[in-house]
Order: C-alpha cells, then sequence, then structure tokens
C-alpha cells in the first residue's frame, strides 16, 4: 500500500504540472522560500525537506519509515516519468481539459496519500505535520491538513511564489478528501470492513 500510494503521488505530480493550474501548497512553500534565499526550487527542496524531517524525528519518529524513503526519492522520479508520458498526449489543451485533469489528479493523489498513510511505514516529512497535530490535538486531521496547506500557501504568497486554482484547491479539498477515503476505502483495505475515522 505504501510503494503503490507514494507511486500514486508521483503520477499526480505530473498530472499537476501538465495541467498547469498550480502547485500543490508544499510545492508553493518550498518556491517562496527559495525566494527569499534566490535559491531555485532544487536546490532549497532538500533543505527544507530536511529542516522538516529534523523536526519529525524529534516530535515523533513513527511517522519515519521505508516510506518516507519512498516519497524523497520516488516521487521526483516517477513525476518526472509522467510529465514526459502526458507531454505526448497533451499539446495547449483548453482550459476545461487541464481543470479535469486537475480534478483527477487531486482526486487520485487523496487515494494514494490515503493509502501510505493507513499503511502506517512513514510518510513525507511534510505530509507528517498535519498527522502529528491531529494526533496530539483534539482536531481532526482534515482541519490540520487544510490549516498547515493553508499556511503554506500564505507564506508562499507573500514571498512571491505562483499560485492558482490549482493551489487552492489541494490547499482546502486535500484533507476532508484524503480522511474520506482513509476511513472508507484504506482502513476497509488493510483490515476488512470495519471503518474508523481519524482523529
Amino acid at each position: 500500500m505504501a510503494l503503490i500510494g507514494v507511486t500514486i503521488s508521483g503520477i499526480c505530480v505530473g498530472i499537476f504540472n501538465t495541467a498547469v493550474l498550480g502547485a500543490d501548497p508544499f510545492t508553493v512553500f518550498v518556491t517562496g522560500i527559495g525566494n527569499i534565499f534566490g535559491l531555485e526550487y532544487g536546490s532549497i527542496y532538500p533543505m527544507v525537506t530536511g529542516i522538516c524531517l529534523v523536526l519529525v524525528f524529534f516530535i515523533d519518529k513513527h511517522y519515519i519509515g521505508i516510506a518516507t524513503i519512498f516519497n524523497l526519492f520516488g516521487v521526483g522520479f516517477v513525476g518526472q516519468i509522467t510529465m514526459d508520458l502526458l507531454a505526448l498526449i497533451f499539446h495547449n489543451e483548453p482550459l476545461w481539459v487541464r481543470v479535469l485533469l486537475l480534478l483527477f489528479g487531486l482526486i487520485l493523489l487523496c487515494f494514494g496519500a490515503s493509502l501510505y498513510f493507513t499503511a502506517d511505514l512513514g510518510v513525507s516529512a511534510y505530509d507528517a505535520m498535519a498527522l502529528i497535530l491531529s494526533k496530539k490535538t483534539p482536531i481532526t486531521f482534515r482541519i490540520c491538513r487544510i490549516s498547515t496547506d493553508v499556511i503554506c500557501v500564505i507564506i508562499g504568497f507573500i514571498f512571491k511564489a505562483t499560485i492558482g486554482i490549482g493551489t487552492l484547491l489541494t490547499a482546502f479539498f486535500m484533507g476532508p478528501v484524503i480522511q474520506w477515503f482513509i476511513e472508507h476505502v484504506a482502513v476497509p483495505m488493510l483490515n476488512g470492513k470495519k471503518t474508523v475515522t481519524q482523529d
């Protein structure tokens, strides 16, 4: 489940880049931080992710595992392959096609995230933030995820990162949709028909 979930996440990165309607909140955040220091995304991303990993390690290292490694090295690789393949199909498509691509990518990303969250073999450093907050506070995961996404978008926007409809959709809808998939798909897939609520 962890490997499939991370692979799906990489596919969705390719879909979002093909749709060209705005990056996800964490990408916007990293881009904004890069703008502060005058660094390219590829240079600042491992630094920001590394700091997040250190924080997660000291707060709750339970969330660091093999899926964290899958995520760190696999998402970019799968995303690039997906972009290359989609570039053979899509060329200057009209807005409605790009919107459909975006919506498909968003739903697929939430499904993939629910799989590797539920597999409990580690998550990306950023995903761990909302999971830790929901575990250590009475706030539900969906609200924690929306909060971390919105904070990332605001910081990125302040520091001149580009946002779009895709950014806003992922910021406000990923948390609730991931939680729905966890309760109704991922947990039943792992444990039978029983469903649980992620608190």
